[in-house]
């Protein structure tokens, strides 16, 4: 896959102006993230993966095939930074969120492995408020055993199929289990007719 790294905007005013369509990847700081983008890149390290969260400050697109941009938002709900940093990763959000022309979707990412947050509601009910199509991908699912992903993908379909998700899929970055289903709704968002 042609994939490439093409622009950090830290300014929503700097948002590429090429009219492709773009998707978005959204999620708690340390969900997995940057891994779960370059999983479905097939490249190791395009996102900036780190063992410190909160790392992503800026929004990421990377250009896919020339024919779609994966846009990777900072991640939210991280303790450790600023309250003057969250609140302008915040406003950063909502200015691509509000803004963006050619947003076509969302993936919110959660970690199968604890119960839905608020935090993760909130983007869900922020996302279905501004009518953009989102679902849920819910990583880590390598960790759990068959028992415990059933009854996390159960609890999380209950909660986010209820705010307006088209979807739960569950994900591993380790196992790239649901890698393919992830590529079929993204290019469905981005090929349907603005």
């Amino acid at each position: 896959m042609n994939a490439r790294f093409q622009k950090a905007v830290g300014n929503p005013k700097e948002l590429p102006k090429d009219g492709l369509p773009e998707v978005a990847f959204a999620g708690r700081s340390n969900v997995g993230k940057s891994s779960l983008i370059n999983t479905l890149l097939g490249q190791k390290r395009l996102a900036q993966t780190s063992s410190t969260p909160g790392k992503t400050r800026t929004i990421n697109f990377y250009r896919v095939e020339d024919e779609l941009y994966l846009v990777d938002l900072p991640g939210y709900g991280f303790a450790k930074v600023s309250e003057k940093m969250r609140r302008q990763w915040r406003q950063l959000i909502e200015a691509y969120f509000e803004n963006s022309e050619h947003l076509r979707g969302a993936v919110v990412i959660v970690d199968a492995r604890h119960d839905p947050t608020e935090l993760d509601m909130q983007m869900a009910r922020w996302l279905a408020d501004l009518d953009i199509p989102f679902l849920i991908a819910a990583t880590k699912t390598d960790k759990l055993s068959s028992s415990a992903l059933q009854r996390s993908l159960k609890k999380h379909r209950e909660t986010f199929l209820a705010l307006g998700a088209v979807d739960v899929l569950p994900f591993s970055a380790v196992k790239k289990t649901g890698k393919r289903e992830l590529w079929r709704q993204i290019w469905k968002w981005a090929k349907a007719p603005e």
